[in-house]
Protein backbone atom coordinates (compact mmCIF):
# COMPACT_ATOMS: atom_id res chain seq x y z
CA UNK A 1 0.00 0.00 0.00
CA UNK A 2 1.24 3.32 -0.79
CA UNK A 3 1.48 5.85 1.78
CA UNK A 4 2.28 8.73 -0.73
CA UNK A 5 -0.08 7.42 -3.83
CA UNK A 6 -3.34 7.07 -1.38
CA UNK A 7 -3.42 10.86 -0.76
CA UNK A 8 -5.44 12.91 -3.13
CA UNK A 9 -3.50 15.98 -4.51
CA UNK A 10 -5.75 18.91 -3.43
CA UNK A 11 -6.59 21.97 -6.05
CA UNK A 12 -6.02 25.24 -4.78
CA UNK A 13 -8.21 27.95 -5.35
CA UNK A 14 -7.08 29.11 -8.74
CA UNK A 15 -6.05 26.03 -10.10
CA UNK A 16 -8.54 23.34 -12.97
CA UNK A 17 -7.53 19.97 -13.66
CA UNK A 18 -8.67 17.62 -16.43
CA UNK A 19 -7.92 14.25 -17.59
CA UNK A 20 -8.34 13.01 -20.95
CA UNK A 21 -7.47 9.19 -21.00
CA UNK A 22 -3.69 8.97 -18.99
CA UNK A 23 -2.96 12.89 -19.72
CA UNK A 24 -3.86 15.18 -16.90
CA UNK A 25 -3.78 18.57 -17.55
CA UNK A 26 -3.62 21.16 -14.87
CA UNK A 27 -3.74 24.82 -15.26
CA UNK A 28 -2.98 27.29 -12.76
CA UNK A 29 -1.90 31.53 -12.60
CA UNK A 30 1.85 30.86 -14.01
CA UNK A 31 0.72 28.41 -16.73
CA UNK A 32 -0.53 24.81 -18.05
CA UNK A 33 1.61 21.83 -17.67
CA UNK A 34 0.36 18.38 -18.13
CA UNK A 35 1.67 14.51 -17.77
CA UNK A 36 0.84 11.50 -19.15
CA UNK A 37 0.84 8.35 -16.60
CA UNK A 38 1.19 5.07 -17.59
CA UNK A 39 -1.57 2.44 -18.64
CA UNK A 40 -0.66 0.72 -14.50
CA UNK A 41 -2.70 3.94 -12.72
CA UNK A 42 -6.01 5.27 -13.39
CA UNK A 43 -6.53 8.94 -12.85
CA UNK A 44 -9.88 10.69 -11.62
CA UNK A 45 -10.25 14.48 -10.70
CA UNK A 46 -13.22 14.21 -7.73
CA UNK A 47 -14.20 17.44 -5.41
CA UNK A 48 -11.83 19.25 -6.42
CA UNK A 49 -8.87 16.53 -6.17
CA UNK A 50 -6.76 14.24 -8.42
CA UNK A 51 -6.84 10.77 -7.32
CA UNK A 52 -4.46 8.18 -8.48
CA UNK A 53 -5.60 4.92 -8.08
CA UNK A 54 -3.46 1.45 -9.37
CA UNK A 55 -5.14 -0.79 -11.83
CA UNK A 56 -4.21 -4.52 -10.18
CA UNK A 57 -2.02 -5.75 -7.54
CA UNK A 58 1.07 -6.08 -9.44
CA UNK A 59 4.93 -4.62 -8.33
CA UNK A 60 4.91 -2.30 -11.24
CA UNK A 61 1.10 -0.83 -10.75
CA UNK A 62 2.62 -0.30 -7.35
CA UNK A 63 5.45 1.42 -8.00
CA UNK A 64 3.87 3.47 -10.78
CA UNK A 65 1.27 4.74 -8.12
CA UNK A 66 3.10 6.61 -6.01
CA UNK A 67 5.37 8.30 -8.73
CA UNK A 68 2.30 9.38 -10.75
CA UNK A 69 0.59 10.60 -7.92
CA UNK A 70 3.40 12.82 -6.67
CA UNK A 71 3.96 13.98 -10.72
CA UNK A 72 0.65 15.44 -10.31
CA UNK A 73 1.53 17.09 -7.42
CA UNK A 74 4.68 18.53 -8.92
CA UNK A 75 2.19 20.04 -12.34
CA UNK A 76 0.18 21.34 -9.03
CA UNK A 77 2.83 23.13 -7.01
CA UNK A 78 4.47 24.46 -10.64
CA UNK A 79 1.75 26.25 -11.82
CA UNK A 80 0.64 27.69 -8.15
CA UNK A 81 4.20 28.35 -7.01
CA UNK A 82 6.70 27.50 -9.14
CA UNK A 83 9.99 25.78 -8.40
CA UNK A 84 13.78 27.75 -7.51
CA UNK A 85 16.76 26.72 -6.98
CA UNK A 86 19.88 28.89 -5.88
CA UNK A 87 23.10 28.71 -6.83
CA UNK A 88 26.34 30.75 -5.54
CA UNK A 89 30.07 31.60 -6.87
CA UNK A 90 32.82 31.60 -4.83
CA UNK A 91 36.60 32.27 -6.06
CA UNK A 92 38.02 35.49 -6.77
CA UNK A 93 36.96 37.34 -9.83
CA UNK A 94 34.21 34.96 -10.40
CA UNK A 95 30.91 36.46 -11.09
CA UNK A 96 27.70 36.56 -12.78
CA UNK A 97 25.77 38.77 -14.65
CA UNK A 98 22.21 38.41 -16.91
CA UNK A 99 22.43 40.29 -20.40
CA UNK A 100 18.89 39.80 -21.68
CA UNK A 101 18.70 36.28 -22.01
CA UNK A 102 22.45 35.02 -21.45
CA UNK A 103 23.98 34.71 -18.27
CA UNK A 104 27.44 35.80 -18.59
CA UNK A 105 29.78 33.74 -15.98
CA UNK A 106 33.29 34.84 -15.66
CA UNK A 107 34.83 31.76 -14.05
CA UNK A 108 38.66 31.73 -14.31
CA UNK A 109 38.69 30.73 -17.91
CA UNK A 110 40.51 32.40 -20.79
CA UNK A 111 36.98 33.41 -22.00
CA UNK A 112 33.50 34.42 -20.79
CA UNK A 113 30.78 31.52 -20.53
CA UNK A 114 27.98 32.48 -22.36
CA UNK A 115 24.86 30.50 -20.75
CA UNK A 116 21.55 30.91 -22.95
CA UNK A 117 18.98 30.40 -21.11
CA UNK A 118 16.27 28.04 -21.75
CA UNK A 119 12.06 29.22 -22.95
CA UNK A 120 10.31 28.98 -19.88
CA UNK A 121 13.17 29.51 -17.25
CA UNK A 122 13.94 32.54 -15.56
CA UNK A 123 17.18 33.06 -14.33
CA UNK A 124 19.03 36.29 -12.58
CA UNK A 125 21.40 37.48 -10.77
CA UNK A 126 20.71 39.53 -8.38
CA UNK A 127 24.45 39.71 -6.58
CA UNK A 128 27.49 39.24 -8.74
CA UNK A 129 28.34 35.89 -6.84
CA UNK A 130 24.44 34.60 -6.91
CA UNK A 131 21.91 33.49 -9.42
CA UNK A 132 18.39 32.27 -8.59
CA UNK A 133 16.38 29.97 -11.28
CA UNK A 134 12.65 30.01 -11.00
CA UNK A 135 10.27 27.75 -13.82
CA UNK A 136 7.11 25.92 -13.54
CA UNK A 137 8.70 22.50 -14.61
CA UNK A 138 10.83 21.13 -12.02
CA UNK A 139 12.70 19.11 -14.24
CA UNK A 140 13.69 22.21 -16.14
CA UNK A 141 14.61 24.10 -13.26
CA UNK A 142 16.73 21.53 -11.95
CA UNK A 143 18.78 20.34 -14.93
CA UNK A 144 19.41 24.25 -15.89
CA UNK A 145 21.03 24.46 -12.82
CA UNK A 146 22.96 21.45 -13.37
CA UNK A 147 24.55 22.49 -16.45
CA UNK A 148 25.92 25.84 -15.07
CA UNK A 149 27.00 24.15 -11.95
CA UNK A 150 28.76 22.31 -14.38
CA UNK A 151 31.06 25.11 -15.94
CA UNK A 152 33.23 25.04 -12.73
CA UNK A 153 32.16 22.52 -10.16
CA UNK A 154 33.50 23.54 -6.72
CA UNK A 155 36.44 22.08 -5.43
CA UNK A 156 37.55 20.71 -1.82
CA UNK A 157 40.76 22.38 -0.86
CA UNK A 158 39.51 26.17 -1.13
CA UNK A 159 35.66 25.97 -1.94
CA UNK A 160 35.94 27.39 -5.64
CA UNK A 161 33.24 27.42 -7.67
CA UNK A 162 29.78 26.96 -8.26
CA UNK A 163 27.16 25.96 -5.77
CA UNK A 164 23.81 25.21 -4.11
CA UNK A 165 23.17 27.52 -1.98
CA UNK A 166 22.36 24.88 0.75
CA UNK A 167 25.21 22.10 -0.49
CA UNK A 168 27.99 21.48 1.82
CA UNK A 169 31.41 20.92 0.36
CA UNK A 170 33.56 18.30 2.26
CA UNK A 171 36.92 20.23 2.27
CA UNK A 172 40.62 18.62 2.40
CA UNK A 173 43.56 19.55 3.77
CA UNK A 174 46.54 20.94 1.26
CA UNK A 175 50.16 19.67 1.16
CA UNK A 176 52.03 19.65 4.53
CA UNK A 177 55.40 21.11 4.29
Amino acid sequence: MSRIGKKPVELPSGVSASVSGQTVEVKGPKGTRSFTATDDVTITVEDNAVVVTPRGKSKRARQQWGMSRTQVANLVTGVTDGFKKELEIQGVGYRAQMQGNVLKLSLGLSHDVNFEVPAGITVTAPKPTEIIIEGIDQQEVGQVAANIREWRKPEPYKGKGIRYKDEYIFRKEGKKK
